[in-house]
Parts: structure tokens; C-alpha cells; sequence
């Protein structure tokens, strides 16, 4: 008696990745979608749903990662302030859902060519994929244009403008300028753990960090052991930073 295999239909959540950096997901524009809706992230955020806090990670993430602002926030007035999406986060949105859309339709495609495949073949690429993710516990992440290289012995300092006021400086080693083969003009990503973040109130104050990055706190979240801080910078950038009591 000859028997088939049950076809079962591949369903792909769409991660792009653009010229503005690994940012769009299904649960990020869920949360796009709820603020454009209600006008309030703590709203957005009970409809995903997800967490207050981690509706404002988000939030904060995508700003730094885009070239333009997703996000027009106000506060006070008649209404107690909220946040809406500007038109460039919605055409965010119609971006990614076209693009979703064909991912789909591609991955249609791509199950019907697999049914020939051996199962260890598909097993194999299933752990390749795993392998090439690319996945950072670090809280502040930016995207920006370098604008300074100067070679060290055995090291590179790298400059990054991730905003019109901004810039970051980084040493990485010359294997690593190799492999990233960085230019002058050319776009990368800095990540910056929230624990390595300094904060002082006093702008003379004294500290060996190369980096200083002045705004407004715009955020605390407490927790029994520590307290997360996040500062307001310009063009909607934000940058956390995590202390102990």
C-alpha cells in the first residue's frame, strides 16, 4: 500500500534586516500597529500583548536603530500626552508587511522542494540557520556612519556618528577592522551593555570614559536590586544604563 507523507506548510515571522539594522519583527510591529491605534504605549503594549517595560526596550531600540524617527511623543496637555507614530513609522509598517508577505510565498515555494530532501539534509540546514542568528544581550545598541579610523599597533580606533550632535569611539583589534572591512562612510552598529554606562549629573565632572553622551532622563525602572535609567538624547536617540542601590 503505498503511503504519503502529510505535507505540513512552513510559517516564517519575518526579521529584517535593513540599511537600518537587524529592527523590524512581527512582535515590533504588532506594537507599531497598537500604538498607531491607541496613542499610548501602555495601551499598545496590553494589546500585543507584552510588558509596559519591555514595550518601552522596544520602542527605544527601533528609535536608535532608525534614521529617522518612528515615534512623536508629547506630554502634558489636555489629554495627559501620548505617543503616535510619524508617517516614516508607518510606512515602516507597509514596508515590512510587503516584505512579509513575500517571505511567505517564498517559503511556500521552498517546502515544495524540500519534500525531496532527505530529512539529515534539512536537519543540516536547520542547524546552519541556528548558527547564523545573531543574537546580543546588550541593552543600547546604535546604527551610524564611520567618520574616523586611526591605526594602532595592534589596534583600530574606530568613530561612529550615530546622530547629527553624537559620536561614539571604539578599539577594536585589527582582525576585527579586517573582517568588518570598515571605510570611511561606511554603516555600522555599536552595542554597549546598559551595566558599562556611567552616570554623572555634572557636565565638568572628571571620568576617563572617551564616550560622553548628554540628554534627559526620561525613564526609571526599579527593581529590588538595581534601577534602570534611561536618558533622552537628541534626534529620539536613548541610551539605558543600569545601577545597583
Amino acid at each position: 500500500m503505498d503511503q504519503t507523507t502529510p505535507h505540513t506548510r512552513l510559517l516564517g515571522k519575518l526579521e529584517v534586516n535593513t540599511e537600518f539594522g537587524l529592527f523590524l519583527g512581527d512582535t515590533r510591529i504588532r506594537l507599531l500597529k497598537e500604538i498607531d491605534r491607541h496613542g499610548s504605549i501602555s495601551q499598545a503594549a496590553k494589546h500585543v500583548p507584552m510588558s509596559y517595560k519591555a514595550a518601552w526596550d522596544a520602542v527605544d531600540a527601533m528609535n536608535n536603530l532608525s534614521e529617522a524617527p518612528l515615534f512623536d511623543r508629547t506630554t502634558g496637555g489636555k489629554h495627559g500626552g501620548g505617543t503616535k507614530l510619524t508617517e516614516y513609522g508607518r510606512t515602516v509598517i507597509h514596508l515590512y508587511q510587503a516584505l512579509a508577505e513575500q517571505y511567505q510565498s517564498s517559503l511556500d515555494r521552498l517546502a515544495e522542494r524540500m519534500r525531496d530532501l532527505e530529512g539529515s539534509d534539512i536537519r543540516e540546514f536547520q542547524s546552519l540557520l541556528r548558527r547564523m542568528s545573531m543574537k546580543t544581550s546588550a541593552r543600547n545598541q546604535f546604527v551610524g556612519s564611520v567618520t574616523g579610523l586611526r591605526e594602532g599597533g595592534v589596534d583600530f580606533e574606530v568613530r561612529l556618528r550615530i546622530d547629527p550632535e553624537n559620536e561614539l569611539v571604539a578599539v577594536i583589534t585589527r582582525e576585527s577592522a579586517e573582517y568588518l572591512d570598515l571605510r570611511i562612510g561606511g554603516e555600522v552598529h555599536a552595542f554597549v551593555k546598559s551595566s558599562s554606562v556611567l552616570l554623572l549629573t555634572d557636565p565638568a565632572g572628571r571620568t576617563s570614559a572617551r564616550n560622553h553622551l548628554w540628554g534627559t532622563v526620561s525613564r526609571i525602572h526599579h527593581s529590588a536590586v538595581n534601577s534602570q535609567v534611561t536618558l533622552q538624547l537628541s534626534a529620539g536617540k536613548t541610551v539605558t544604563a543600569v545601577i545597583t542601590h
